[in-house]
């Protein structure tokens, strides 16, 4: 039997999401998203081709509307000290937020199913990418921010990029049980500017080496 005439894709693209934001990818069998998304496997079958498939739509649908979205959108003369510290600011601001204290779904799924450099399955490979992406993606920004004078010029940006990752990811933990969103920020501020990373009103001038 062919999917329901009225179902909607994007939406179960949502749903989805938001499940295995919740829940995490452990539950998420062709089985348990069918009867979330009240279909039945053939159903599913036909609307995503295959689990994996899926998991690459949330994914995606995921990254369009994190906090950090404004990383990957920044071009080579975005000034990256404010955009961080503003990035950084909204993060706290959508941890302490959310009443489910979720955290960020990339950064749960690899401390779920990523072991090392062992591939597990196609959904550890995926979420090993995006974390990495993410990674490679803070160096880039670094590395055009020195390129511009806006870091000191021997600062190691792939230790700082690595740094800034780390930082992402601990908020993530640390917000399931730490809620409020002054200490959250208190703590975050204190680490971009002991990094050389913190920057207000165009954050101008070298950052600590």
């Amino acid at each position: 039997m062919g999917r329901p005439a009225k179902f909607d894709r994007e939406s179960a693209v949502e749903t989805v999401m938001q499940e295995i934001w919740r829940e995490g990818f452990e539950r998420a069998s062709v089985k348990a998203l069918s009867e979330r998304l009240g279909i039945t496997r053939s159903s599913f079958y036909n609307a995503f081709g295959s689990r994996e498939a899926l998991f690459e739509k949330v994914l995606e649908r995921y990254f369009d509307q994190s906090p950090d979205r404004p990383l990957r959108e920044a071009g080579p003369q975005t000034p990256i000290r404010p955009l961080l510290t503003s990035v950084f600011r909204e993060i706290c601001r959508a941890r302490a937020g959310d009443d489910q204290a979720r955290g960020c779904l990339v950064v749960n799924g690899v401390a779920d199913r990523c072991r090392g450099d062992m591939v597990v399955d196609h959904l550890a490979s995926l979420l090993a990418e995006a974390l990495l992406g993410s990674l490679a993606r803070i160096r880039q920004l670094l590395d055009w921010a020195q390129a511009r004078g806006e870091i000191a010029p021997g600062a190691d940006t792939e230790a700082l990029a690595l740094a800034v990752q780390n930082l992402l990811a601990g908020l993530s933990v640390v917000s399931k049980v730490e809620r409020n969103e002054a200490r959250l920020w208190a703590g975050t501020a204190l680490t971009l500017k002991g990094l050389g990373l913190y920057g207000e009103n165009g954050g101008e001038g070298h950052a600590q080496s």
